[in-house]
């Protein structure tokens, strides 16, 4: 049995597991860097390489259990692959008192999970940390694409978007006023996070692009960004956001293969766990 950074079958099997994870292999629509779809073994061998004891918050967040589900493989169109994640997220949320996780493969990969849990929660507010705005309401012909990864949500909750520093201009009608944290503005805004945070509310599903970090300590994603966000300030925003309000589900994605690419998947091991943490601590 293969289990989430090679734990001990106790603490994997779906009973004893407060953490659910799924992955999606998925990379079908992506534009420039090729190589998502090998993200999720890439997350989890280096997840299997990592320290589980937690410094910051003293602890173990294995021990809650994480059960790693069946990964969804579905990748015949966008579409299908969309229609796939939302069925499997609604068949782990019927596993009541879990959290939801999802690790991509590609942006386009959480329409699917942020709809089913925007069906089981009110007041969802969709906090996503991203190199890009992600609302074109189509691109090339499909709304599955990864260019239109929180379009929906945009329609549908509260969105709050951190971190944006590239779009199209046709997106900018859609951007949720007062609610975007433009990079080149957290660069000079010390009160930034503190504005973020007033924003953010309730029932919270984070999603976070890798390109949201700078390429300095994530180069490894489909299109890396100068002048993305630290390692600390990520964290202190994440912390606050879990001590705040009740998240409900969160994913990773955009982890690509590359020849470089342990230091990135590394990082993205280390953040999943780092959540966690941060996620038991606030329950406490």
């Amino acid at each position: 049995m293969k289990t989430y950074a090679g734990i001990p079958e106790e603490h994997a099997i779906l009973e004893n597991s407060k953490v659910m994870l799924v992955t999606v292999p998925y990379d079908g629509t992506s534009t420039w860097g090729k190589g998502a779809d090998k993200g999720p073994a890439l997350f989890l061998d280096a997840s299997e390489n990592m320290e589980l004891y937690d410094i910051e918050t003293g602890t173990q967040p294995y021990l809650n259990g994480v059960y790693l589900a069946e990964e969804v493989s579905e990748n015949s169109t966008p579409e299908a692959m969309t229609q796939a994640v939302y069925q499997k997220t609604k068949e782990m949320l019927s596993h009541s008192g879990k959290l939801f996780t999802l690790f991509g493969g590609e942006h386009s990969v959480s329409i699917g999970a942020i709809r089913a849990v925007g069906e089981k929660y009110e007041n969802l507010t969709v906090l996503q940390l991203d190199a890009h705005t992600d609302l074109r309401p189509e691109f090339h012909g499909s709304t599955s694409n990864h260019a239109c990864a929180v379009f929906e949500a945009r329609q549908k909750h509260n969105l709050v978007q951190v971190g944006i520093r590239s779009m199209d201009e046709e997106e900018m009608q859609y951007v949720p006023q007062g609610q975007c944290f433009w990079a080149h503005q957290i660069a000079t805004n010390s009160n930034w996070m503190e504005e973020v945070l007033a924003k953010v509310s309730g029932n919270v599903y984070i999603t976070i692009d890798l390109d949201a970090f700078d390429p300095a300590i994530a180069p490894s994603t489909g299109t890396p960004e100068p002048g993305g966000l630290a390692w600390y300030p990520t964290l202190e925003l994440l912390r606050k956001v879990f001590e705040k309000c009740n998240v409900v589900a969160f994913d990773i994605v955009e982890l690509m293969d590359s020849p470089m690419a342990k230091p990135t998947a590394f990082l993205a091991a280390k953040l999943y766990y780092k959540m966690l943490a941060y996620y038991f601590t606030a329950k406490k």
